[in-house]
């Protein structure tokens, strides 16, 4: 009997929103696990810093700009992988955007824009890099949902129904590739110390009504997402398909 293993030895990873907040601790633990990674995102002085870190680990790392609501941005990004390294082994399909505000005065176009970064550009990598995987029949994408996926929320319309729409993506394509085996599952984190969410922890009144709503009384930190990335990324979640993992300091307990 052939034992499993956390290792990702020999891998190569694309995590998108790979500059900041989640992103970057992901594509960093993932490297400590042996894997090289591309780093994509918008910011090029952010994911060029990302890249820099990972080969400070040995591992070797492309920075690769990167807007995912384009096709074209997507179609780059994953022909520059397959140039470097030849193959895509995981995707962790994780930017994405916010806007608070009240649904009476949200725009089309911030409706849009939130759709379009983070459930088109989720369809638009997995679909790309997926294809990859699915030729070799192997792969590991892990989307990056959010637990306003299952639960509403006000001032944050766009962000909840792109979030779910995300983890029934994820359901929809671990159905369909199987038979590839190409694994899909999701993370959705509560809330989490990163950026996008510091004006939120800064305002006093807001943090400790959100703070109400978590039993464990706390924010959580990025590195407490590690090794949840790593094992869906490896051999050890090789029979876990169309998951959605919450990991919210029991929010949705409540």
């Amino acid at each position: 009997m052939s034992s499993v293993t956390l290792s990702l030895e020999d891998r190569v990873a694309i995590v998108t929103g790979a500059g900041r907040g989640l992103g970057k601790t992901m594509a960093l633990a993932l490297a400590r696990a042996g894997a090289d990674v591309v780093a994509a995102a918008r910011t090029v002085e952010a994911i060029n810093e990302a890249a820099s870190a990972i080969r400070t680990m040995g591992r070797r790392s492309l920075a690769v700009p990167t807007d995912v609501s384009s096709y074209a941005s997507v179609e780059r990004m994953v022909e520059r992988t397959m140039e470097e390294f030849g193959r895509i082994d995981i995707l962790v399909n994780n930017s994405g955007i916010a806007i608070d505000k009240p649904l009476l005065e949200t725009t089309e176009e911030e409706w849009r824009r939130v759709l379009d970064v983070n459930l088109n550009g989720m369809f638009f990598c997995a679909k790309l890099a997926g294809a990859h995987m699915v030729a070799r029949r192997r792969g590991k994408i892990i989307n990056v949902a959010s637990v306003l996926g299952l639960i509403g929320t006000v001032n944050l319309a766009s962000y909840c129904v792109s979030k779910g729409g995300v983890i029934q993506l994820t359901r929809a394509m671990a159905a369909e590739w199987a038979r590839y085996n190409v694994n899909v599952n999701a993370i959705a984190p509560g809330y989490f110390m990163t950026e996008m969410n510091e004006q939120a922890r800064r305002d006093e009144k807001r943090a400790e009504a959100l703070l109400r709503h978590i039993p464990l009384r706390r924010f959580a930190r990025p590195e407490e997402l590690d090794f949840l990335a790593v094992y869906l990324a490896s051999d050890a979640s090789d029979f876990m398909t169309g998951e959605t993992i919450v990991i919210d300091g029991g929010q949705l307990a409540t």
